[in-house]
Parts: structure tokens; C-alpha cells; sequence
């Protein structure tokens, strides 16, 4: 993939598949890279710092947002999350494909930002009872933890739906990381002003208006 800078925005109830696919069309695509975030919560795991996040104190993230060096950020689960943005102007001088992994308030502050090089991208599961399973599935969440998750999943939901550009069910991964591919490459093409007749089909199949028109309820996939 070449062509011009993109801030590609993924957002998604927990427990969508985001991150999983974030992470396969970053594998496939050489000039994509994920945006580090910095946060304020603690490394989980093999989590290295610089590569999956910045963690910072929560006084240093303090400074960060008075001296307006944040694009975006904000409070989740207790802990603040946010982007540079030095990070983001990097990336489009290099002409690259930043992907942030982030809720939709965030995605909105990225696009009130950068308006002509974002693009929204909203993922939803196949169904809501789905998101459930996978978030029990997890053996990591107390059935308080899983319900409040499900309460959140639904007023992301429609946030989501309310004003993102895109909308991909992840019922399969592989047809989801085609339909990404297909937006990510519509959109370079626009951006460069030519036309790439294939993706652009695909793409317009995704759109937002689509979904809004067929009243997608979580009680099954679209049609």
C-alpha cells in the first residue's frame, strides 16, 4: 500500500474483535502502524513500554494534557488513555497508515483534528448475545464486571452508529480484514484523487447509512 498519510480510527464494544483484526491489517499492510497510546494503568502481561503502550503517571499525564500535547484522551475503566499529537504528524508526514485503537469519543477528537485525513471505522459484533459469550469466554471478568461491560457495549453501540464514516460486522475475520483493506484503499485513492473502482464498491456497501437503514438491533447480522 502507498499513497498518502491516513488516520484510520477502529473503534468497538469490548470484546468486538477490534484489536485482533487492528492487529492482522497491520501484518499485511507494510506502511500501517499502530498509533502508541500513552495510559496511565499498569502494563499487563508481556506488554512492553513504547510498544503497546507509553505508560506514564498519572501526574505526567497530567502534564501532557496542560501543555495540549494530546490529540485525544480519556478516562476508561478508572484509567486515562491518550495520543500525542506529535505521534499523529509523524505519521502523516511519512505518508503512513496510523491505526488507533480507541473508543469512539476518542475517534471523534481525532477527527475534529485532523477532519480531511481520518477516517472512522466502527466494528460491531455479529450479534449482542455473541459479545456476551465472548466476554464470558474470557474467564477474566466477575458477572458484575461482564454486565457492566454490556452496558457500556450498548451506548458505544450507538454512539458508533451515530457517527462513524464505516461499519464492518466482525461475524468473520477474514471477510472483516478484506472489508477494512477494501476502506483503507478507497480511501488512500480519494485522498490521492484517483479512482479505484473495486474497493470504492465495497466501501460504499460499509457505509454508515447502510447499517442506520437496516436498523441493526444486535439481535442478529445484517442481511
Amino acid at each position: 500500500m502507498a499513497g498518502p498519510g491516513l488516520l484510520l480510527v477502529l473503534s468497538a464494544p469490548s470484546g468486538a474483535g477490534k484489536t485482533t483484526l487492528a492487529h492482522r491489517f497491520r501484518a499485511r499492510e507494510p506502511d500501517a502502524r499502530f498509533s502508541v497510546s500513552a495510559t496511565t494503568r499498569a502494563p499487563r502481561g508481556a506488554e512492553r513500554d513504547g510498544v503497546d503502550y507509553h505508560f506514564v503517571s498519572p501526574a505526567r499525564f497530567d502534564e501532557l494534557v496542560a501543555a495540549g500535547a494530546l490529540a485525544e484522551w480519556a478516562e476508561v475503566h478508572g484509567n486515562r488513555y491518550g495520543t500525542t499529537k506529535a505521534t499523529v504528524e509523524e505519521a502523516l508526514r511519512a505518508g503512513q497508515v496510523a491505526l488507533f485503537d480507541i473508543d469512539v469519543q476518542g475517534g471523534e477528537q481525532i477527527r475534529a483534528h485532523w477532519p480531511s485525513r481520518t477516517v472512522t471505522v466502527f466494528i460491531l459484533p455479529p450479534t449482542l448475545a455473541e459479545l456476551e459469550r465472548r466476554l464470558r469466554g474470557r474467564s477474566t471478568d466477575s458477572g458484575e464486571a461482564i454486565a457492566r461491560r454490556l452496558a457500556a457495549a450498548r451506548a458505544e453501540i450507538a454512539r458508533g452508529l451515530g457517527g462513524y464514516d464505516y461499519v464492518i460486522v466482525n461475524d468473520q475475520l477474514d471477510r472483516a480484514l478484506a472489508q477494512l483493506e477494501a476502506v483503507v484503499a478507497h480511501e488512500r485513492a480519494r485522498l490521492a484523487g484517483r479512482a479505484d473502482p473495486e474497493p470504492a464498491a465495497v466501501a460504499a456497501a460499509l457505509r454508515r447509512s447502510r447499517f442506520d437503514a437496516a436498523g441493526w438491533d444486535g439481535a442478529g447480522p445484517i442481511g
